[in-house]
């Protein structure tokens, strides 16, 4: 498994001044590393659309509301539109069997990575998230090494291209 915090990442959150003077701002960078996004970008969005405050952090309640409604409506962040999946529970459990009964269990973060290795995620844990890219895991320094962690829920970003039309002249 790929544990990075990308050196085109910390690019994108040093360049702003914002993130300097920010705390529990982890769904935020989550948010910017799996649209593609700088950090003001994503911090602005967030801010609009989940209710974030400022050194506060996004609520989970929020997450899940906000996010449930991105997967009817789609979400267009800076310049990109997205469709958003919410993970369904068979996606996010493993199933064992143990005497004969079988039991449904949260996945890890290392077992999510590993059935969902292509695709672009924002991953929920304990009051964490972070961004999961083809199978790298992008988090906070410190956190990434972390991989037992239960998933609580996990949100699939795909995005839409964006046609123009032609002039001829």
């Amino acid at each position: 498994m790929n544990y990075s915090y990308s050196t085109q990442e910390i690019k994108k959150i040093a360049t702003s001044t914002i993130a300097k003077s920010e705390t529990n701002d982890c769904f935020v960078k989550a948010l910017a590393s799996a649209a593609d996004v700088d950090y003001d970008t994503a911090h602005s969005y967030t801010k609009e659309k989940f209710g974030r405050q400022d050194k506060k952090g996004t609520m989970n309640y929020q997450i899940i509301k906000t996010m449930a409604e991105l997967q009817q409506n789609g979400m267009e962040i800076g310049s990109k539109k997205f469709t958003v999946e919410v993970l369904p529970t068979p996606l996010l459990t493993n199933r064992y069997k143990v005497h004969g009964k079988v039991y449904d269990r949260k996945k890890t973060v290392k077992s999510f990575i590993k059935s969902l290795p292509q695709g672009s995620f924002i991953v929920c844990v304990s009051n964490h998230a972070f961004a999961v890219k083809d199978g790298i895991l992008i988090d906070n320094r410190g956190e990434e090494f972390r991989p037992t962690r239960k998933v609580l829920a996990a949100y699939a970003l795909q995005e839409k291209p964006i046609y123009k039309q032609l002039e001829l002249f």
